[in-house]
Parts: C-alpha cells; sequence; structure tokens
C-alpha cells in the first residue's frame, strides 16, 4: 500500500522505514501536519500514518475520502484528534497503536516526580554555577507516601508497580478496575477519595468527554496542602489555570507535565527557541520553580518508537489483507 506519513521526524523515517522492510508498502515521508491546508498531499494514498497534534477532522475526512484513503493509522495510543462518526461516514477506517512501551511512559512519569521533589534541575544549574549551597533544595521521601494512579490500564499499572516499588501505598481509580493493580496492592477508590488522601497524584487516563478537565478547581479543592501531579497522558486533563490558581496558594505543591492542553499552539515538537512564546498561560506556567515541563517525550524511547513501528506497519498490512486493521478504533 502508498501510505502518506505525516508530521515525519527523522527518528519517524528510521524506525517505520525498518519496520516496512521487506513488506511491499511505499512510504512517502511529509513533514508537514496533516490539516485542510495540505490534505492534498495524501491523493492517491490509500493510507495515511498521522500522529497527535494532526488534524483529522470532518473536513480532512472527507477529503481524504475522496482522494482515495481508506485508512487512517495512527501511530499513537490517543485518538482524540479524529472524528471517527465522520470516518465510519465516509468509510475510512481508523486504527492506534494501543500499547508500545507502558515502561517509557511510566518511567518518565518517575522521572518528573524524582526530579521535582528532590528539585534536581535547580541543583544542577546551581553546581554549574560553583553554588553548592543546599537552602531552597529541600526534598522529602517518596518512601511511605500515597500514590494515586488516575487510570489504571498498561500504563498506570507499570508505574504503580515502581511506586510499590518505593514503599508506597497505592490509591487507583478508573472505571475498569483490573486484577493486576489490585495484585500489587492497589486500593481502587473514587476520585474525590483519591484526591484528598494521595501525596503524589499521577494522571494515566485517556482523554475524552468525561476527563476533559478532570483536574479542576473543585478536585483541586479536597487535595492535601503541597500535594504532587504529574500528568504523562493528554493535556486537558488538566484545568491549566486552575492548576496556576492551586500553585499560587500552595495546594500544589509540584506540577509536573509532559503534556499541555495548548501543546500544538505552543509548537510543541518543533524548534521554538527563537521565537516568544505567544501563549500566556504557558509562559506563566515556566515561571514557577516547582513546576518541570517536558514536551510530550515520554514516549520517546528506542524500545517504544521500535513497537510504534511495528504495530503501525502491522495494522496497514492487515487492513491490506483482510480489510480490517489489527488493532481499529471502532467509531461506534
Amino acid at each position: 500500500m502508498r501510505i502518506a506519513v505525516f508530521s515525519a521526524k527523522p527518528y519517524d523515517k528510521h524506525y517505520l522505514g525498518a519496520a516496512a522492510a521487506g513488506t511491499s508498502h511505499q512510504l512517502d515521508f511529509f513533514e508537514a501536519q496533516l490539516n485542510c491546508d495540505v490534505v492534498t498531499l495524501a491523493a492517491d494514498h490509500e493510507a495515511v500514518c498521522v500522529f497527535v497534534h494532526d488534524e483529522v477532522n470532518g473536513e480532512v475526512l472527507h477529503k481524504l475520502a475522496e482522494g482515495g484513503t481508506r485508512l487512517v493509522a495512527l501511530r499513537a495510543a490517543g485518538f482524540n484528534n479524529v472524528d471517527l462518526e465522520v470516518a465510519r461516514d465516509v468509510g475510512i477506517k481508523v486504527c492506534r497503536v494501543p500499547a508500545y512501551s507502558p515502561y517509557a511512559v511510566a518511567e518518565h512519569a518517575v522521572a518528573l516526580i524524582l526530579s521535582l521533589v528532590r528539585r534536581t534541575p535547580r541543583a544542577y544549574n546551581r553546581v554549574r554555577d560553583g553554588n553548592f549551597a543546599l537552602e531552597g533544595l529541600l526534598g522529602y521521601d517518596i518512601n511511605g507516601k500515597t500514590v494515586g494512579v488516575v487510570g489504571s490500564g498498561r500504563i498506570g499499572t507499570v508505574f504503580a508497580g515502581i511506586m510499590r516499588g518505593f514503599g508506597c501505598r497505592l490509591l487507583a481509580f478508573d472505571p475498569y478496575p483490573n486484577d493486576a493493580m489490585r495484585e500489587l496492592g492497589a486500593e481502587y477508590v473514587e476520585l474525590p477519595e483519591l484526591f484528598a488522601e494521595s501525596d503524589i497524584i499521577a494522571l494515566h487516563a485517556p482523554l475524552t468527554a468525561e476527563t476533559h478537565h478532570l483536574v479542576n478547581a473543585e478536585t483541586l479543592s479536597v487535595v492535601k496542602p503541597g500535594v504532587t501531579i504529574v500528568n504523562t497522558s493528554r493535556g486537558g486533563l488538566i484545568d491549566t489555570e486552575a492548576a496556576i490558581d492551586a500553585l499560587k496558594d500552595g495546594r500544589l505543591g509540584y506540577l509536573g507535565l509532559d503534556v499541555y492542553e495548548e501543546e500544538h499552539a505552543v509548537g510543541f515538537y518543533e524548534d521554538q527557541s527563537a521565537s516568544i512564546i505567544q501563549d500566556d498561560t504557558f509562559a506563566r506556567l515556566l515561571t514557577f520553580p516547582n513546576v518541570l515541563i517536558t514536551a510530550h517525550q515520554a514516549f520517546f524511547t528506542a524500545e517504544a518508537l521500535a513497537n510504534i513501528a511495528e504495530t503501525t506497519i502491522s495494522n496497514v498490512t492487515a487492513f491490506e489483507e483482510t480489510g480490517s486493521p489489527t488493532y481499529e478504533v471502532n467509531g461506534s
């Protein structure tokens, strides 16, 4: 099949090319993000391969269908950027990579926590400046703390296992509990109880209408003073303005973000170092010494990229051979 790969970076070309070696698939790589302005690039491609910031809305899907595209292959787990109802109506199937490396994302969440509570970035910069004073670097032990895990899928479960190794008490919230979490000693509770009792809260839930702004003024009103929150899932899980208010009054002690609800507009995945940040809310976040932000890199390990590429190509191959990709996203 001929596949148009959008938002293509050098690492995408490397890993997707390696995964497609030995198949009949032809990959055409485009650096541009898919949207209405560039959708014509996909003409005569039976499949498009897209990432988290590509726009696969109704207008784009109609144009894809007119150009002969029959499959949208997401090289990601989330699919909130695809209008699944329109995709079904125009006869385009959608598939995703449901699991690539839960360890990559879970370990990055732990890295954010450790960096925050031990103030590693500040300590690193001090030492480089020849400042070896310890004032302002006081942290806290993770051992013995209560950790709330919102979303107990593969990533949440791996994260919980790591935190259990630190000697933490585990709480979990998920509409679909699983035995693996219970075997780790996690107690499933309702969301208000998790927010009220946790010293550390990690978000590992998908972004849906129900989870949008799950962290908001109301949920932040019941947290322990000084709570640590990390989000390596989707930026829309957090109401950023509410989080800033909680940072200012001390309810939120540390905030670790690998995602941001307006990250597409900020320019995540691109070098913006010569530009002025136009998002005042994001710029405000950067002023807090107890906020650590990375640019949606939790997935970015060699193992994860290889798995993403292999699953993506496997999806396309299954679609070519049977008419249905292996990990189809059902829009009904």
